[in-house]
């Protein structure tokens, strides 16, 4: 065995390759033959080789490394979502570098920055937004980037989301169809396109029929103040018979209070409908119906759109909405003959 570090060299004299095969077999998307590759990978093993990902970076230009914005993982949605990145990515030849980062300028930008120092081949923001500033950096750069799960108005920018609207529409059908004339809306943060988009599509719901909201509370995409909300809904004479809530993560804070600290039944007394249909909406604690937000076909365009822009295959922006259905559950009155 080779004394002190081993080269790609030693596991080619190893396994009676070339060095050029070794490196072949150790970089993503390569082909070689399945019996080189078992050759060259027990050599490897053997002897203790890792390849010099750095070294190959520096010949390549490329880091393979996918940098990773997060404004924050309180959200199920966010930690199955970064699951399915992090496979994906991997199934692909690239490794991913997750930094969270609160959602305004000043954070993001330092952000930014450290992935650009860490020369990532291209950037993912979920659930952040993007000055113009930050997307004219990027491009200067080479640096491509794709927003996930928030949309933006520079038509420059390619985001990812699914059909906001098109849910908060099928919401406001579903409640009204259920016979709830007294339907209030906990929103996700309006500084947020996907909240904003949600309660626009929930209000067109509703104009449809000749009604508006009972009521609007922006929930702020938190637990707290969702729950807070659904107090303060409650207090007062005329409470709602229904409510669409932003997402799953506050909807389950809302029903564990209208349950726990106010007594009423779901959904006799009080329907209630979430967005995203996290793992958690299925769980008999919950039992919520909810839009899904079909986060596997968000992650494979997602992916699929930025190794197209690394590979400048792709230089098109595009606006992506993915449509998702509503799973009907146990949480919200379901209309007699009630067919999506």
């Amino acid at each position: 065995m080779p004394v002190g570090k081993v080269t790609s060299l030693d596991v080619a004299k190893e396994a009676g390759v070339s060095q050029p095969t070794v490196s072949r077999v150790f970089t993503p998307g390569m082909k070689v033959s399945p019996d080189m590759e078992r050759r060259v990978r027990a050599a490897a093993e053997k002897l203790g080789y890792r390849p010099n990902t750095l070294a190959r970076s520096l010949i390549t230009g490329q880091s393979k490394t996918i940098g990773l914005i997060l404004a924050y993982l309180d959200n199920p949605f966010y930690t199955e979502a970064l699951e399915k990145l992090s496979q994906t990515l991997r199934a692909k030849g690239y490794n991913i570098m997750i930094i969270l980062a609160a959602n305004h300028a000043g954070e993001v930008d330092s952000v930014v920055q450290d992935l650009l120092d860490h020369q990532v081949d291209g950037i993912i923001m979920a659930s952040v937004s993007i000055s113009s500033a930050l997307s004219d950096r990027l491009k200067e750069e080479g640096v491509p980037m794709v927003l996930f799960n928030r949309g933006q108005d520079d038509p420059s920018v390619t985001s990812v989301t699914s059909a906001n609207f098109d849910g908060g529409k099928k919401v406001a059908e579903f409640l009204v169809q259920g016979g709830h004339r007294k339907i209030a809306h906990i929103s996700g943060w309006q500084g947020a396109s996907t909240g904003r988009d949600r309660l626009a599509g929930f209000e067109a719901g509703l104009a449809a029929h000749g009604l508006k909201p009972h009521a609007v509370v922006d929930g702020l995409f938190s637990r707290e103040a969702s729950a807070a909300a659904a107090r303060s809904l409650f207090a007062t004479d005329a409470p709602p018979d229904a409510i669409f809530v932003g997402n799953d993560h506050m909807a389950f804070a809302v029903i564990e209070v209208l349950r726990h600290e106010l007594g009423l039944d779901i959904p006799e007394e009080v329907s209630i409908v979430g967005y995203d249909d996290v793992t958690l909406a299925a769980w008999d604690s919950f039992q919520l119906t909810t839009v899904r937000q079909p986060a596997n076909r968000m992650v494979e365009a997602t992916v699929e759109h930025l190794l197209d822009r690394i590979a400048g295959t792709e230089t098109q922006a595009e606006r992506i909405e993915i449509d998702g259905p509503l799973i009907i559950r146990k949480s919200a009155r379901i209309p007699k003959g009630w067919k999506e």
